[in-house]
């Protein structure tokens, strides 16, 4: 049944591989998380509700710089806009594959690019022509304690031109992370 086989790999990059393969002994670096942004734009808001993957891969550099690490990032965001704008509002579905650069043991720079689909082509007053889009991010953040995370998010959402017009969607936002 080919839908095991999607359903095994999601629940991998979701931070649940016990769920995905019980029989594999082999321990997670770190447990998945989730994470809520709010976020700020020309006229509009956005709400975004993220599950976080464990890293999927790691790589400790030598000396002082740090450790990188690749982590999967899946997410559904409800954006609004102010005033009388239409459509004033829309949904979007992510899958974002993110860089996190741990420069120290609490501080982190952040960088992904990946799918998204909003529910529409226009957005607050705004032509996008495709709900296809993709997700530019980046970030700064903080581990408060060893399951808390606060950040910095800046993200821009574009077809890249497929089709025009592109005017894009950018974000400025306050992002927090609670591990589990």
């Amino acid at each position: 049944m080919k839908w095991r086989g999607a359903l095994c790999m999601a629940l991998s990059m979701l931070g649940v591989p016990e769920l995905a393969n019980a029989a594999d002994p082999q321990p997670r670096l770190l447990p998945g998380a989730v994470s809520m942004h709010l976020g700020f734009g020309d006229g509009y808001k956005r709400l975004a509700l993220n599950l976080e993957s464990s890293p999927l891969w790691s790589h400790q550099f030598s000396g002082r710089w740090g450790r990188l690490d690749l982590t999967g990032e899946l997410g559904v965001s409800y954006w609004w806009a102010n005033g009388g704008r239409t459509p004033a509002s829309a949904w979007q579905a992510s899958a974002i594959p993110m860089l996190r650069w741990w420069v120290s043991e609490r501080i982190y720079l952040e960088a992904g690019v990946g799918l998204t689909a909003f529910s529409g082509a226009s957005f607050a007053g705004k032509q996008i022509s495709t709900a296809f889009q993709f997700g530019d991010h980046v970030g700064l953040g903080y581990q408060v304690s060893r399951a808390d995370r606060i950040g910095l998010r800046y993200s821009h959402f574009s077809n890249a031109g497929i089709k025009r017009p592109n005017p894009g969607l950018d974000v400025f936002q306050l992002t927090y992370t609670r591990s589990f």
